[in-house]
């Protein structure tokens, strides 16, 4: 899908919800959303990033998005309670859900890796999609068309030595999208994932410091791929594992 050319329109009315809204493919994912007419929710949980991305979108003209600092890592059930409630409120409804909000601290043999470091990766990576999914499906379900993408990762999909947490939570990732197309299989609500491969990120910066990371495709790249599956044009596509270089080829 890197041709695919997104009518200006795509997700006029919409409402989509982006974690990790602040920088990389969630601050971009969040411009694309927004420059074709969706009301975007920016969740993270670092404010300054929030705030740049919602004036960056103001002047372009896009609808005015809404700012949900959140911080993943140590959220409690109340928290994601609350996250729905403000949504209905707001909005009484979601057309969709990008989950882009990762972390990865480092690379390591499962010998040596920090026990608190893998509770930590595994709370942002896995159990909060899992809940925000949760909290959020009966506003999905008041929607005429929602699209739920999930961003997953190769190392997701077949693991790799040192990836330890990271990988583990990417493979839940992937579960977590195949049980529930499955069991919204016959909904007004399609799931998917997406493997965007390399991408100039902090994360990717942080891991690989020593690559070049201005050869690496910057997340603008992925957008008609990310804003076909949050569109109108992939209705149909349900339950698929995609990935950034096999659409592209």
């Amino acid at each position: 899908m890197q041709n695919y050319q997104a009518p200006s329109d795509l997700l006029k009315d919409r409402v989509i919800l982006v974690t990790g809204a602040g920088s990389g493919i969630g601050r971009a994912a969040s411009i694309a959303f927004a420059t074709h007419g969706a009301t975007v929710v920016l969740l993270s949980k670092t404010l300054p990033n929030l705030e740049s991305v919602y004036d960056e979108i103001e002047e372009l003209g896009a609808p005015t998005p809404a700012i949900y600092p959140m911080h993943l890592e140590g959220a409690t059930t109340r928290d994601y309670e609350e996250l729905a409630e403000k949504l209905e409120s707001s909005f009484g409804r979601l057309d969709g859900i990008l989950h882009d909000a990762a972390i990865n601290p480092y690379l390591s043999r499962i010998k040596d890796y920090d026990p608190q470091d893998w509770m930590k990766v595994m709370q942002v990576n896995i159990n909060a999609p899992f809940m925000i999914t949760q909290v959020c499906l009966p506003l999905l379900l008041e929607a005429d068309d929602a699209s739920v993408v999930f961003t997953s990762d190769a190392v997701g999909r077949k693991a790799k030595a040192y990836w330890g947490a990271y990988a583990v939570s990417k493979f839940g990732v992937e579960a977590l999208t195949q049980t529930l197309a499955e069991e919204l299989e016959n909904s007004n609500i399609r799931v998917n994932s997406i493997d965007p491969g390399p991408t100039r990120t902090q994360m990717r910066k942080n891991i690989f410091p020593g690559e070049d990371i201005n050869q690496i495709k910057p997340p603008e790249a992925l957008m008609p791929l990310y804003l076909w599956l949050m569109g109108r044009d992939s209705r149909g596509t349900h339950g698929q594992a995609l990935t950034w270089q096999e659409e592209t080829s």
